[in-house]
């Protein structure tokens, strides 16, 4: 990118490009089987219950599906961290969804993060469905999905609606170049089972990442009036209530 483009980017689009250009776009696919120091897992198995099997393993005698042991178990490893990473992105568009407000938000962006819900909520349902057909176990405890998610959750606290949509964008940006990944190398396994349930899932999520996108354009009918008002006073919270008005 040249210096006019960078001029050009507005600063959210900028910082999104910045963490992408940072983002290690790698699988762990070493991690598997138990971890005493992995958030949910026992320091030894639980004497109350029967285990069958270990977490992010890979069922040895088969589960239906005509593909080699080695391939369902590095095939389910990839789509267990889509299954994380989509977990992370829901917790995180679901307290969007709750702190929306403004002339553009309160209520379009309400609908809008609330329909980014559902499909997610989909997603996460497919691509779990997939791994536990590839005779791998799904990671479930929500602390250990966070540990092992490509994307992380933004850090606690209430931000600027624009925040929270940049931070939403990058994490699309992010889940679409892992998936885009994933279906490379399940293309070169002949994993085409796989194949079809994440290009179906991947054009969905590249639609949600078009919705952030816009939002994000300057473009808009508040920041286009905003040259008429005052910047001071412009956030109710840099004004006192009157005590008249009680």
């Amino acid at each position: 990118m040249n210096i006019e483009e960078q001029k050009m980017m507005n600063p959210e689009l900028m910082a999104v490009r910045r963490d992408l250009d940072s983002f290690k776009d790698e699988f762990k696919l070493h991690i598997s089987g138990f971890d005493p120091s992995m958030p949910g897992h026992p320091n030894g198995v639980p004497t109350q219950m029967i285990l069958r099997q270990a977490p992010r393993t890979v069922r040895t005698e088969g589960s239906g599906i005509s593909l080699s042991h080695e391939i369902r178990l590095e095939m389910g490893l990839q789509l267990d961290e889509h299954f994380c990473a989509l977990n992370v992105a829901l917790h995180q568009y679901t307290k969007h969804h709750f702190l929306t407000e403004g002339a553009e938000s309160f209520l379009n962006l309400h609908e809008l993060l609330n329909e980014h819900i559902d499909k997610t909520q989909d997603h996460i349902d497919e691509i779990g469905e997939r791994v536990a057909r590839l005779g791998v176990v799904p990671t479930s405890h929500p602390v250990t999905q966070h540990e092992i998610s490509y994307i992380k959750h933004e850090i606690e606290g209430r931000y600027t609606m624009r925040d929270f949509i940049r931070n939403d964008l990058e994490h699309e940006l992010k889940i679409q170049g892992m998936l885009r990944k994933t279906i490379d190398r399940a293309h070169e396994l002949k994993d085409f089972g796989t194949v079809q349930v994440l290009e179906e899932i991947l054009v969905d999520r590249e639609d949600l990442g078009y919705h952030l996108w816009s939002l994000l354009e300057d473009d808009t009918l508040v920041r286009g009036m905003d040259h008429l008002l005052p910047r001071q006073g412009n956030i109710d919270d840099a004004r006192r209530i009157n005590p008249n008005l009680q």
